[in-house]
């Protein structure tokens, strides 16, 4: 294949996994400031199947469109006036967020200055793993909730790929932890740092939590109504998160009349957290968990297993050795 010349999987009209085609597409160039990155592993997440369906970011992309937002890999080439990072370097990130990244790649261009070094105890289908989820859980508690020791936080789908980051960034902040999954899963939530657990699938988190300063829900009024549920478990003037579909007016109006508060959030790319979630990962702190892999070639595969299953951490996709 020629140097300029890569496999990608790439998406022409939007729709259900059948669309993700390999395609031999043109080599990205980095222009000044940026990095060539060659792939190694990129992580797969829900807010990829819900683009390439239309939903999602898709308003913001133009096809066709390479997904992917989370990758490790390891510099190629640098552009004109790189300071931070040589060719050879084992790096990682989410580079572009929510603009197209073109992680399903074999490379991809980005600015040097959202790219971290990768954690070096990780190998890269683990370090895919990281990114989107992680900056997501930690933004979410750090930077939207700001959480303080001995505040009482609930987690809703605690064992996916955000919750069980969040989970232990919520633990590290000093928080009371509560996380909701299946019961298959409790004991490892508990591992990870879950002071409580609660299963989704025989009780209802509104009648056996209370008192709660902070709720990151990450499944939302569409699937279970769990936004509107979460603000009769929050203390007086306690914070909704709501990560996953925004805030409605709905959600809004009774958040207003329960007497706390709520807020929309989004990830963005965040070098300088991930170079500290690196850190955690490396001194043993933070535990990273992958339910499977595929080869960049089964793209579509990995979409269908995220959309109909309930995994346990992270997908990854890998790209070459």
């Amino acid at each position: 294949m020629s140097e300029h010349i890569m496999r990608a999987v790439t998406v022409r009209e939007f729709g259900g996994p059948e669309v993700l085609t390999v395609e031999e597409v043109a080599r990205p160039e980095p222009l000044p400031t940026e990095v060539l990155v060659r792939v190694h592993a990129a992580g797969v997440n829900p807010v990829d199947w819900k683009t390439r369906e239309g939903r999602g970011m898709a308003e913001l992309q133009t096809l066709p469109l390479i997904l992917g937002w989370d990758v490790s890999g390891v510099v190629e080439e640098v552009g004109f006036g790189v300071t931070t990072l040589a060719p050879g370097d084992e790096v990682y990130a989410m580079p572009w967020f929510p603009r197209a990244a073109g992680g399903y790649a074999e490379y991809v261009t980005a600015p040097a200055r959202q790219w971290a070094r990768k954690p070096s105890t990780l190998d890269h289908a683990h370090a895919a793993a990281v990114p989107l989820a992680a900056l997501t859980a930690w933004q979410a508690l750090a930077d939207a909730a700001h959480v303080r020791a001995g505040e009482r936080v609930l987690i809703t789908a605690a064992a996916g790929g955000v919750g069980h980051f969040a989970v232990q960034f919520a633990r590290r902040l000093g928080a009371h932890v509560i996380a909701t999954a299946g019961a298959a899963r409790h004991p490892w939530l508990k591992e990870l740092g879950a002071d409580e657990t609660i299963d989704y699938t025989t009780t209802r988190f509104e009648d056996a939590a209370t008192d709660v300063d902070v709720v990151i829900d990450l499944v939302g009024d569409a699937h279970d109504r769990t936004g509107t549920r979460s603000l009769k478990v929050l203390r007086p003037g306690g914070l909704l998160v709501a990560l996953t579909a925004g805030v409605s007016p709905e959600l809004a109006r009774a958040a207003e009349a329960a007497g706390v508060r709520v807020t929309p959030y989004l990830v963005e790319p965040d070098a300088a957290a991930l170079t500290t979630i690196a850190g955690l990962i490396d001194a043993g702190e933070v535990a990273v968990e992958v339910a499977e892999t595929f080869p960049l070639e089964q793209a579509a595969a990995a979409h269908a297993r995220l959309e109909t299953a309930r995994t346990r951490g992270k997908l990854v996709l890998t790209v070459t050795g």
